[in-house]
C-alpha cells in the first residue's frame, strides 16, 4: 500500500490527487502530516504542494461537477474527519469517471460525501450566528471560536460583507489560526497568546467593552418572558456546546 503524505492544506490535498493519477496508483491512500502514524505496512511518498497541479485537478472537477458538487468536495475536506482524504479520493474518481456521479445517492461514497458536507455547512451557519465580538484596546473586534470542523475559510465571505466597516479577527482556538480583516482584505494569521500583563485576559479589551457586555446581558434578561420559556426548543436552536461563545450566557 502506498500512502501519499501531504502538508494538511487544500492545495496540498489536490496535489496528492494529481500525483495519485500521475503515478497510476489504484490502491493509494492520502494522509495529512499531522495524523501520520509510522508503519512498515505502507510505502510513504511525501507530496510537495504544487499550485499548478492543484489547479489542474480543480479545473477537471469543474467540468464534471456542479457548484453544489464542488462545494461538497471542499466542505468535506474541511471536516477533517479521520480518513476523509481517502473517501474524497474515491469520490473524485467516481466524479471524473461517471457523468452525474454527484447525484448517485445510492452509492455509499457519494451519499457519505453529501452527508459530511451538510454537517460542515451546518457548523458554518452556527458560527455565523454565534460568534460574539469583543472590542480590544487596538480597535479590533475579536471573536474566539472552537468549531468541530475547520470552517474559518468558508466564514470569510459572510463576515467580510456584514462587517466591512470595522477591523475584526475571528480566531480558531483549536486549530490555532485566525482570519483577520483590516478594512481592505482578509488574511489568515497565527497569534502568540502570551499571557497579558497582570495575567488577566480582560486587560486586552477596551474599557467600554465591559459596559457593552453588561448592557447586552441586561437586554436579554428584560426581553426574556419566563412564562413562555421553552428550554427544549431553546436547546434545539442553541445547543449548550455553543454557549461558551455567547456573552449573554456568561456568568
Amino acid at each position: 500500500m502506498t500512502i501519499l503524505i501531504y502538508d494538511n492544506t487544500w492545495p496540498g490535498f489536490l496535489t496528492a490527487i494529481f500525483d495519485a493519477y500521475e503515478r497510476k496508483l489504484e490502491q493509494a491512500r492520502i494522509c495529512p502530516q499531522r495524523t501520520l502514524q509510522p508503519s512498515l505496512l505502507y510505502t510513504p511518498i511525501n507530496i510537495i504542494t504544487d499550485n499548478v497541479k492543484a489547479k489542474r485537478v480543480w479545473l477537471g472537477l469543474e467540468k464534471k461537477l456542479s457548484r453544489t458538487g464542488l462545494q461538497n468536495v471542499y466542505h468535506s475536506f474541511l471536516s477533517e474527519l479521520p480518513a476523509i482524504e481517502d473517501h474524497l479520493l474515491e469520490y473524485i474518481r467516481l466524479a471524473l469517471t461517471l457523468d452525474g456521479a454527484e447525484k448517485a445517492y445510492g452509492n455509499s461514497t457519494i451519499l457519505r460525501g453529501t452527508q459530511v458536507a451538510k454537517m460542515v455547512y451546518r457548523e458554518k451557519h452556527r458560527m455565523e450566528a454565534f460568534v460574539r465580538f469583543q472590542l480590544t484596546k487596538d480597535g479590533i473586534y475579536y471573536g474566539a471560536v472552537d468549531p468541530d470542523f475547520n470552517v474559518l475559510p468558508i466564514l470569510i465571505s459572510h463576515f467580510e460583507k456584514r462587517y466591512a466597516d470595522q477591523k475584526w479577527l475571528i480566531y480558531d482556538l483549536r486549530r490555532k489560526y485566525g482570519i483577520f480583516y483590516d478594512l481592505e482584505k482578509v488574511q489568515e494569521i497565527e497569534l502568540d497568546f502570551a499571557k497579558p500583563e497582570g495575567g488577566d485576559i480582560r486587560s486586552i479589551f477596551s474599557e467600554e467593552e465591559e459596559i457593552y457586555q453588561t448592557l447586552w446581558k441586561d437586554y436579554f434578561i428584560h426581553v426574556n418572558i419566563k412564562e413562555r420559556r421553552n428550554i427544549k426548543l431553546h436547546l434545539r436552536h442553541v445547543p449548550k456546546r455553543y454557549w461558551k461563545y455567547l456573552i449573554e450566557k456568561s456568568p
